[in-house]
């Protein structure tokens, strides 16, 4: 297992895509007038692409049209403090054509927002990095706190 300097675990590319895989919420991270934007969504991991559905002229669906994001998922448990965090970064895509449309219908994702919503964006994983705390490096709550 191989950790870094602050030690954590450093999740391998196939981990990462597995824990995504598991993952029902994300986090989009993209440019929004020139700050930076950060929207939950839920997403379907179609091989090594990351699928968001969305609604046809959205903020989110006009800023990353094209544009280089970042795409995060975890999953923490607070009382063994233990968890993981996949960072995924790649070039986001509106699709328009019409049989990767249906392709994409097809799969298991239901959004959780009222509302149709037929519109698709793609993120392809480029970059990819992940880390775990592992439950036996954790240290138990109020573990090590003196009075």
């Amino acid at each position: 297992m191989k950790l870094d300097s602050s030690g954590l675990q450093v999740l391998s590319r196939e981990e990462c895509f597995a824990l995504l895989a598991a993952a029902p919420i994300g986090r989009i991270v993209f440019t929004d007038r020139a700050l930076p934007a950060v929207q939950p969504v839920n997403f379907h991991l179609d091989g090594q692409t990351i699928v968001i559905r969305t609604v046809t002229g959205s903020k989110l669906a006009a800023a990353t049209r094209h544009a280089v994001v970042a795409f995060e998922a975890d999953e923490f448990d607070t009382e063994l403090r233990t968890g993981w965090s996949v960072t995924a970064v790649g070039k986001a895509r509106e699709v328009t054509d019409p049989a990767e449309i249906d392709r994409l219908a097809a799969l298991p994702l239901t959004t959780w927002a009222p509302g149709r919503r037929d519109h698709f964006i793609v993120v392809a994983a480029e970059q990819l990095s992940g880390r775990r705390i592992p439950a036996e490096r954790s240290t138990p709550a109020g573990a090590g706190v003196r009075a």
